[in-house]
């Protein structure tokens, strides 16, 4: 599966929160700020893209995800681990750190995540 455009990342929150929806539900879920001919072209490209199905209601459809919001982010951290980090968890927590974007007091949660599991 190929990596999603924002536009279409946004689609899929908005998918994944309401689980089945029709385009106008959608479009209302993002707060009517896309147009509905944005909205439905976007869907049918998801769905060529695999990332959706429909139920057909007469000339209406009701789309729902067939990937799960952890499936999508699974397969691309993983991807953006390898590309950008040398596949390395060190290397990416390293960078957050130098970045200032993780705090000590997290970093010492994330230890006590790993501790736990042993």
């Amino acid at each position: 599966m190929e990596k999603l455009t924002n536009k279409e990342e946004e689609i899929m929150q908005a998918l994944w929160k309401l689980e089945k929806a029709f385009a106008k539900e959608v479009q209302a879920e993002l707060g009517n700020t896309v147009h509905y001919n944005t909205v439905s072209t976007i869907i049918r490209n998801l769905e060529e893209k695999g990332y959706i199905k429909h139920d057909a209601f007469g000339k209406t459809h009701q789309y729902y995800p067939v990937i799960t919001k952890e499936a999508y982010r699974s397969r691309f951290v993983s991807k953006a681990m390898k590309e950008y980090f040398n596949d390395s968890y060190k290397n990416m927590v390293s960078f957050f750190a130098k970045e200032e974007k993780i705090t000590a007091e997290e970093l010492r949660e994330i230890l006590q995540v790993i501790e736990q599991k042993k």
